[in-house]
């Protein structure tokens, strides 16, 4: 069996990233996510997500419900012309082909753009940096039950810090963020805070299924990450013998950040450690979804619209 080695796959590419309306794809690139549909004349169709280290594009597939020809984490060649679909790129598909030889996937995967191991580091000395004695052993006990996957995941399936290390790399920034406020406003119990920024998307681990082409698991879509991350404070603090408020304050603040029910929130922040990390969430989130979104964006035109803000198109200045 012939293995493609880098050399030969990255030979034939052209950043995904990097393609603009009217470009033209022929290149290997990674399935990295597949989803059936019917269109309107009742023939089935697939929706694939195809991907490389540089970015991602969407593509149909039409005539076709193979999803286990089509799954995840396939390497396929594709060729096919850039096109604008109500404001956003996608591929209208030409030719699609499996690649049957062993293909080495770490070239088609995108991640953080800060080293795991640097995240690992910086995100270790924010705990060692915590002085209430309960809340800093309940924190370690917690990461160290997932900690090959809380540095590798990705913080969501699409939106944001969807990528390798995107977990980590969202909580690294977001703890920068927590470190700022506390100063600014030495009111606000920063012990609390930073504990509640490692903590609130942790379960994460547990509602996506991988760290490459992540799926939403059975618990991810019948439980979701705020009340798993909930129940296993709830365990681990049992386990501990941790103060019981230290426990509930905790588990309020993984419960209610994301702010208001309508946004999937069990509860709304009920102090203000619990209201700024939803702020500072939703401040990390949205940078790195108008960052994500101004990829390849000309000075001087707008971006395409992005669903997850507001369906809204912005514009990037020429200054």
């Amino acid at each position: 069996m012939k293995v493609l080695n880098k050399r030969e796959v990255l030979s034939l590419t052209t950043k995904i990233g990097q393609l603009k309306v009217g470009d033209t794809l022929d290149q290997y690139v990674m399935i990295k996510q597949s989803y059936k549909g019917l269109a309107g004349n009742g023939k089935p169709y697939l929706t694939l997500i195809l991907c490389d280290e540089s970015g991602e594009i969407e593509t149909k597939l039409w005539d076709s419900s193979d999803t286990e020809k089509y799954a995840t984490k396939k390497i396929v060649h594709a060729a096919g012309e850039v096109m604008d679909y109500r404001g956003r790129t996608q591929l209208k598909l030409k030719q699609i082909s499996i690649i049957e030889q062993e293909v080495d996937i770490a070239p088609y995967v995108r991640s953080a753009p800060i080293p795991k191991s640097e995240l690992e580091t910086t995100i270790r000395g924010f705990i060692t940096s915590l002085q209430h004695d309960d809340i800093r052993r309940l924190v370690e006990e917690v990461v160290s039950r997932h900690e090959e996957a809380y540095f590798t995941y990705p913080a969501a399936v699409r939106h944001h810090h969807a990528v390798y290390s995107g977990l980590a790399f969202h909580v690294m920034s977001m703890l920068k963020l927590a470190d700022t406020m506390c100063e600014l406003y030495p009111s606000l119990n920063r012990d609390l805070l930073i504990a509640g920024v490692i903590l609130h998307d942790l379960a994460k681990v547990i509602e996506l299924s991988d760290a490459i082409t992540p799926e939403y698991t059975l618990e991810g879509k019948l439980l979701g990450h705020l009340s798993l991350m909930a129940s296993e404070v709830e365990v681990v603090s049992r386990e501990l013998g941790t103060d019981r408020e230290v426990t509930t304050l905790l588990q309020h603040l993984v419960l209610s950040h994301h702010g208001k029910p309508e946004w999937g929130s069990a509860n709304t922040p009920q102090l203000p450690e619990a209201e700024m990390l939803f702020f500072i969430d939703n401040i990390d989130a949205r940078m790195n979804m108008f960052e994500k979104a101004y990829e390849g964006v000309e000075p001087g035109t707008f971006t395409e619209r992005v669903m997850a803000l507001d369906n809204r198109a912005f514009y990037r200045p020429k200054l």
